[in-house]
Order: structure tokens, then C-alpha cells, then sequence
């Protein structure tokens, strides 16, 4: 049996991988922050810099 542990980000733009014992989950989805989780509502980019996702 193997165990995930990692997946991408569910923000569409967004490049980041994350660990699920530590994403923000919303709607049973894995985000690397609340700005993803949120879609960015704010404007706000995730905790990523170098990802750019907004």
C-alpha cells in the first residue's frame, strides 16, 4: 500500500508542492497557503516567491 504524502498545490497557477500534513485544506483540496485556498481574492501571491501565482 503506498501513502501520499505530497501533491500540488490545487490553485491552478500555482507551481507549489505540498506536504499534506501541512496544507491549508479547503472543499477536501490541498493549498500551500490561505491566499490559494482563498483564490487569491486579496490579491495575494502564495508564500512562494519565486512561484508568482496570483
Amino acid at each position: 500500500m503506498t501513502t501520499i504524502t505530497q501533491m500540488k498545490c490545487a490553485c491552478p497557477d500555482c507551481l507549489c508542492i505540498v506536504n499534506l500534513n501541512d496544507a491549508v485544506m479547503k472543499e477536501q483540496k490541498p493549498y500551500c497557503s490561505q491566499a490559494c485556498a482563498n483564490g487569491h481574492t486579496d490579491g495575494g501571491n502564495c508564500a512562494q516567491s519565486s512561484c508568482g501565482c496570483h
